[in-house]
């Protein structure tokens, strides 16, 4: 069989070498933060994280401070996928849809079949997220052996899978909504929106909307990283692919780097310190942490995979003619590696319950090693030769 070659823009090109480059020092630093706080400096380690700067601690300042800026950059990318890249055209995007769909529901109705009517039941969300940067990170080390459009898939299926998780988040994880505030903070969006249909491209006014509107949101109730998925959507984007004067295009590079080496690093580093008690093993066996860790491995894969086979075989999609089911089980086994969003949203699952988001982020590192570990091995196992020639348009 004939296969049309697949090539990747500049953009997509550039996206998935810092996507590769940022997971092995996520890697590092989820190492150096878990050696820090099991070591005698331990106490400290973690005490520093609890230090109150401006009323907040430093730890509650990554989380909604620069994560709000995480949710920005992720915004900025799926308008980018949905306006020029994967997702742009509908037929193209109903596979990654659909299996990001299966990814989100599957692991859930796992842990929740697991944990249902216990107080772990907000834990449902935690396996339904898949760390974009891992689990590219892993499939770069494959290099040409894995074909292009697998690349593309996996890719727009984790930014769908980011959308989903930022839906659940808005819905499920806010608490004492305060509505003068969430008003307040829609009327702010509702303004830049204006600006952007008068086509004010300066970049002040529409970052400076976002601090006010992030600040009310934080106010609201609703979770204030949400703040910066509506400023994404807000800021002017153009149609053409590699224009580089779009504010939108701009600022997406001008965070590509301080998100993938600063951010998401810190952020790892608040997170990760996570003690090693000798009942660690007890731990992944509660129910749970056997949801978080059946979600990520059972539940991902078969989501991803069958709910694309089912769409497949109806006919409301295609496989591109470079993919087969092999791959589509070998991208499920990836989207099982949840990190970074799988631990924010655990702490939000369960505020003030130390112990619990302790075994949840265990469950969390244990699972995603081992997806992304498996997943490695199947698609190496799979992809016995180079693929298709990587080409730059």
């Amino acid at each position: 069989m004939t296969h049309t070659q697949t090539t990747l823009s500049q953009t997509f090109t550039r996206f998935f070498e810092s996507e590769k480059s940022g997971a092995v020092f996520l890697i590092a630093c989820t190492l150096l933060s878990l050696a820090l706080a099991n070591s005698a400096l331990g106490p400290a380690y973690l005490d520093f994280w609890h230090l109150k700067v401006a009323g907040l601690s430093i730890e509650h300042w990554v989380n909604d401070g620069l994560m709000a800026v995480f949710f920005l950059f992720v915004g900025l990318e799926l308008e980018r996928e949905l306006y020029n890249g994967e997702l742009s055209d509908f037929r193209k995007a109903l596979l990654p849809i659909v299996a990001a769909i299966g990814g989100i529901a599957v692991p859930a109705l796992i842990h929740f079949s697991l944990n249902s009517g216990t107080p772990t039941q907000p834990g449902s969300g935690i396996p339904m997220a898949t760390d974009i940067a891992f689990a590219l990170g892993v499939l770069a080390l494959l290099g040409s052996r894995v074909p292009v459009s697998l690349k593309i898939f996996l890719t727009a299926l984790a930014v769908m899978d980011d959308l989903g998780a930022i839906i659940v988040i808005a819905l499920f994880y806010s608490t004492g909504v305060s509505p003068l505030y969430l008003l307040a903070a829609l009327a702010v969006f509702g303004a830049l929106v204006v600006l952007n249909r008068l086509r004010v491209m300066a970049m002040t006014p529409y970052l400076l909307g976002g601090a006010l509107m992030w600040y009310l949101m934080l106010r609201s109730g609703i979770h204030a990283t949400i703040a910066g998925v509506l400023l994404a959507f807000a800021i002017p984007f153009s149609a053409r692919a590699e224009d580089e004067h779009s504010p939108s295009h701009r600022l997406e590079h001008l965070l590509h780097k301080p998100v993938a080496f600063i951010i998401l690093p810190i952020f790892a580093l608040a997170n990760t310190g996570i003690v090693i008690g000798t009942d660690w093993l007890q731990d992944l066996t509660n129910t749970n942490s056997s949801g978080i860790i059946g979600g990520l491995l059972l539940g991902k894969p078969l989501g991803i995979t069958l709910l694309s086979f089912l769409a497949v075989t109806i006919g409301l999609c295609r496989l591109p003619g470079d993919l087969n089911w092999r791959h589509i089980i070998g991208a499920g086994m990836l989207g099982g590696i949840g990190f970074t969003m799988s631990i924010f949203i655990a702490n939000l699952a369960f505020p003030d319950q130390h112990a619990v988001i302790n075994a949840s982020k265990m469950a969390i590192l244990v699972a995603s090693l081992t997806a992304g570990t498996l997943g490695y091995t199947w698609l190496r196992l799979c992809c016995k030769g180079p693929a298709l020639t990587l080409s730059t348009r």
